[in-house]
Parts: structure tokens; C-alpha cells; sequence
């Protein structure tokens, strides 16, 4: 049975924790995207951000690797304080991370092999390309795409691009992995597909992994804890069987995709249909 978490975080804390977040307070302008949260994130374990659209998991996530500052509050990783470093000092701390935006984000001039090597590129100084061809043979066998070193982006389908995205964040043998909306413009089976890459670098690599999605079915396989966000703040915390059975009304309303009985009166309300100001034998 894995370890349930209680619903108030406010003041959590994780003798195990890899990265934590203390009063994370985020504005753009007058909206509040995230509101005074606390968090740990487990060494080696999978974390899963679930919540509607717009509800700040990007930020939340982009300020796990200080892409984002807090307005206020602290971020920290392995215990070092992470939010007031400089770009320098990020830098190093970042290739303990690896990234997977949500679009793969490829270079598209780029083939596979040059961007999988890019983030090596850009904080090790190359000296046995050999090396680093067997390296970028090694990830792409982990995602199941070895062979594919010469394609390009515009070659590739939608989930291969993901994949080659997925070896290019593994190519620094990073500690952590975050993943934004990992599975989104996927099928089914596609989506499954990088439900078990996750699941088998978890493993595999040891990794501590983050993953933001609204996609239920991902987060229930590969989560060890979903957290969910709502207004700003964290609503519910727990295993796949908590948030299932969990009793408030909007964790309900979300993880089961119903729309609420006010969207609903709004969206069945009848009104008058506009007369078209042109018609198709107009432009005869």
C-alpha cells in the first residue's frame, strides 16, 4: 500500500525530500497563480500535478527548475536554496534536471542525434565523439527508437518526437525529470507508450520524477502521489486510490470530466441566433 498524504500541506514536510517548495507565492500582475504553497517532492519517486487548465501547474514545475521566481517564498533542491541564484549557478544545478516541454520542443533543423547532444553541448566540452555516439545510441534504445539518429523532426510522428525529446532530457543523466503534459496530441496508445517510458526510467535510472498532466488515466498508472491544484492552492494529496475516492466536489468534478451544474445552466440557457450578415449567394 503506497503512503497517503493528509489534504493541508501548508507546513509538509519530507526527511526524503529531493526538491521542496516553502510558501511559493507566484503573480503575473494582479492574478495570484499560485498561493502561498508547500511542498516536497520524494527522492526517487514519481509525483503527479493534476488540476484544470490554467491552475498554475507549468509555473508550479517551471519554478521546481527556477525557469520561474517566486514572488515569494523559497524553492530548494537537495536542501541548497535554488530561487535567488544567479544564471551562472543555475546552470550547474540544472544538469541534475531534465526537461520534457509539453510540444517535445525539438530543434526542427536539427536531426535527431545533433539534439539529442545539444544539452550536451552546451555544458561539456566534447572531446570523444565516439562517445557520444554510443551515448545517443544507449538513450535512444531506452525509448525504443535506436536507429532513428538521422532523422529529422518533420520525419517523425508526433509520439517519436516525444520519445526523441524524452532521450535528449536523459542525455546528462539527470537526477530529476519533469514532464509537461507528457502525453497531450497523443492516441491512446501513443500516450501509453510514454506511460511506460516513465514509468521504466523511474525505475530503470532511479530518477526522481514530476509530471503534469489533466490526463487521469497517466496519472493514476505511473503516480505514486497526485497532487492537485485549484485556485492557487493544493486541494488534495495522495495515492491513485485517495484522489479516486477523495470527498471533495471539485476533485470529483475534475477527475471525473463533468461539467459543473452552473457551466451547465449557462451553457443550456436559449437565446436568440443572430441572422447571418452574409449569405453564400453573396459572394456568387
Amino acid at each position: 500500500m503506497k503512503k497517503k498524504y493528509e489534504n493541508n500541506l501548508d507546513m509538509e514536510t519530507c526527511s526524503n525530500g529531493m526538491l521542496e517548495v516553502k510558501n511559493l507565492t507566484k503573480r503575473f500582475g494582479t492574478n495570484v497563480v499560485l498561493d502561498n504553497i508547500s511542498l516536497t517532492i520524494e527522492k526517487g519517486k514519481t509525483t503527479v500535478v493534476i488540476g484544470p487548465s490554467g491552475c498554475g501547474k507549468t509555473v508550479l514545475i517551471k519554478h521546481l527548475i527556477a525557469l520561474l521566481r517566486p514572488n515569494s517564498g523559497e524553492v530548494y533542491f537537495k536542501n541548497r536554496r535554488i530561487d535567488n541564484l544567479n544564471e551562472n549557478e543555475l546552470n550547474r544545478i540544472r544538469t541534475h534536471y531534465g526537461f520534457l516541454f509539453q510540444g517535445g520542443a525539438l530543434f526542427d533543423s536539427l536531426n535527431v542525434t545533433e539534439n539529442i547532444i545539444f544539452p550536451i553541448r552546451q555544458h561539456c566540452k566534447i572531446t570523444n565523439w565516439r562517445e557520444v555516439e554510443e551515448l545517443v545510441k544507449a538513450k535512444l534504445a531506452m525509448v525504443g527508437l535506436d536507429g532513428f539518429q538521422q532523422f529529422y523532426p518533420a520525419n517523425l510522428s508526433g509520439g517519436q518526437r516525444k520519445r526523441v525529446a524524452l532521450a535528449r532530457a536523459i542525455a546528462l543523466n539527470p537526477e530529476i525529470i519533469l514532464y509537461d503534459e507528457p502525453t497531450t496530441g497523443l492516441d491512446p496508445i501513443r500516450a501509453d507508450v510514454i506511460n511506460e517510458l516513465i514509468l521504466k526510467l523511474q525505475k530503470e535510472l532511479g530518477v526522481t520524477t514530476v509530471v503534469v498532466t489533466h490526463d487521469m488515466t497517466s496519472a493514476y498508472k505511473i503516480a505514486d502521489r497526485i497532487i492537485m491544484l485549484h485556485n492557487g492552492k493544493i486541494i488534495a494529496s495522495g495515492d491513485a486510490d485517495h484522489i479516486r475516492n477523495h470527498p471533495h466536489p471539485v476533485v470529483q468534478q475534475f477527475i471525473k470530466g463533468q461539467v459543473s451544474e452552473d457551466d451547465l445552466a449557462v451553457l443550456r440557457m436559449s437565446g436568440t441566433i443572430s441572422q447571418a450578415q452574409f449569405l453564400p449567394r453573396d459572394f456568387e
